[in-house]
C-alpha cells in the first residue's frame, strides 16, 4: 500500500514514516500544502495522511481542492487543532477521518486500515430544490447559477432542509442535526433561517405553521 504523508514537522514526519514503513507501507513525504496537493493529484496513492496547519496551503484547502476535482483518495487528517469546529470543518471539506495530536500510533494504524477497507466513495450527488443547488463535496451553493457564500452552520442547515425536501422539518430535529450535542435554543433556528432567506431569497424556504420549515419546490 502506498501512502502520502503531508506533514511539515520534521520529527513527527520522520517518526510516522518509520512506523508506517515498519508496518509494510510505502510512504512518500511532502512537507507543505502545494507539494502535497500536487503529489495527491498524480501519485496514485491508496491513502493520504494530511496535517491541517501546513506552509503554503492548509490541509483544509488541500482536501477541498481534491474533492472539487473528483479525487476521492481516502484522507485521514491529523492535527493539533482539537476543537469540535476544527474537526467538523475537516470532515465537511471532504476528509474521511480526523485524528487529534498527540495520538497513539496504534490508533492511527487502526483508523488508517479502516479507511483502506472501505469501498471507493463516489462523488456525493448534488442536491437541488428549484433554482437552489448544493454540492456536499465542494461545499458550494448556487442559486440560478450564481455562487452564494454561506457560513458552515448556514450550509449545514440548508443541506438538512434540502435532504428532507419536500417534507417539512421541525426546529428540534434541526437543532439535533445541525447543532448536535451543543446546547442550542430551538429559536436559534429562526435566526439562521432568516440568514438563509436573505442570501437565497425569502421565498426559497417556507414556514409550515405548527411544524417547522421546508424548501420551496
Amino acid at each position: 500500500m502506498r501512502l502520502l504523508l503531508v506533514e511539515d514537522e520534521r520529527a513527527m514526519a520522520a517518526a510516522l514514516r518509520k512506523g508506517l514503513e515498519s508496518e509494510g507501507f510505502v510512504v512518500e513525504h511532502a512537507s507543505d500544502g502545494p507539494s502535497g496537493l500536487q503529489a495527491a493529484r498524480f501519485g496514485g496513492f491508496d491513502a493520504v495522511l494530511l496535517d491541517v496547519m501546513l506552509p503554503g496551503m492548509s490541509g483544509y484547502t488541500v482536501v477541498r481542492t481534491l474533492r472539487s476535482e473528483d479525487n476521492w483518495v481516502p484522507v485521514l487528517m491529523i492535527s493539533a487543532k482539537d476543537g469540535e469546529y476544527d474537526q467538523a470543518d475537516g470532515l465537511d471539506y471532504g476528509a474521511d477521518d480526523y485524528l487529534v495530536k498527540p495520538f497513539s500510533f496504534v490508533v492511527l494504524l487502526a483508523r488508517l486500515r479502516a479507511l483502506l477497507r472501505r469501498d471507493p466513495v463516489p462523488r456525493p450527488a448534488r442536491l437541488r430544490c428549484g433554482p437552489v443547488e448544493l454540492d456536499p463535496a465542494t461545499h458550494q451553493v448556487r442559486v440560478d447559477d450564481v455562487d452564494i457564500a454561506l457560513a458552515p452552520r448556514e450550509f449545514a442547515l440548508l443541506e438538512h432542509l434540502m435532504r428532507a425536501a419536500p417534507a417539512a422539518v421541525g426546529k428540534e430535529a434541526i437543532v439535533d442535526s445541525v447543532w448536535g450535542q451543543e446546547s442550542a435554543d430551538p429559536n436559534v433556528v429562526e435566526v439562521y433561517v432568516g440568514y438563509l432567506r436573505r442570501k437565497l431569497g425569502k421565498a426559497r424556504i417556507e414556514t409550515v405553521r405548527g411544524v417547522g420549515y421546508r424548501m420551496s419546490p
